[in-house]
């Protein structure tokens, strides 16, 4: 079973839930009681791909706004 937290609830104790989930537990965070996202945990056998490396085109990455900006 999910349990449903707050937004806010999950603002102010983000390393707590944070850790929950890294032991397999699942959230469905609402606002205003309206479900916002699910949070949960990777399971180790999802193949994850990578789409872009901006480190390979700048040391560090790249600005945000200087990407967005370009688009």
């Amino acid at each position: 079973m999910e349990n449903i937290i707050g937004l806010k609830d999950l603002r102010q104790k983000m390393a707590e839930y944070s850790e929950k989930v890294k032991k397999g537990k699942s959230f469905i965070v609402v606002k205003r009681s309206k479900p916002l996202f699910k949070i949960s945990p990777i399971q180790e056998n999802e193949i994850w791909e990578s789409v872009i490396d901006f480190t390979k085109i700048k040391k560090g990455g790249i600005d945000v706004n200087d990407l967005l900006s370009r688009l």
